[in-house]
């Protein structure tokens, strides 16, 4: 059976100061993708790209949603994404190019301001992803 996601919002927490949610309840951990590090490579040059760290989050994205889509699954099914920045002053202008991506019942999310990343880049994403139920297991993606 295929991993299914629920949306968990806490009344109790404080409200989420972007586009992610509390959490993302899992009912079978049987099914999941979990997806390296993604820094702005270009998948066909592999040259980095993009001059501002909104620019290259659009190309992480990109690379986890091909990843995703590889492995027959797709990023909107994310149930935990880590952005790892290097300045953080520019979470605004990401986190903006990260709500385009998630529009609808946003994964549970990380950020976490780092020292460096591989070859010079801003911006590196992880996720972790749940994959639909087989077709014709009875239940629904």
């Amino acid at each position: 059976m295929g991993a299914e996601r629920e949306i968990v919002q806490a009344p109790g927490a404080p409200p989420a100061i972007g586009p992610y949610s509390h959490a993302v309840l899992v009912r079978s951990a049987a099914d999941l993708l979990f997806c390296s590090g993604q820094i702005p490579l270009d998948p066909v040059s592999g040259e980095l790209v993009g001059d501002t760290a909104a620019e290259q989050a659009r190309r992480c994205l990109q690379n986890l949603s091909s990843v995703c889509e590889e492995a027959g699954t797709t990023l909107a099914r994310a149930v935990r994404v880590t952005i790892y920045m290097l300045d953080l002053a520019e979470f605004a202008q990401v986190n903006d190019v990260y709500a385009s991506f998630f529009a609808v019942d946003p994964p549970a999310r990380v950020t976490v301001g780092v020292a460096q990343l591989p070859r010079g880049a801003y911006v590196e994403m992880d996720a972790v992803v749940a994959l639909p139920a087989p077709t014709g297991s009875g239940s629904t993606p």
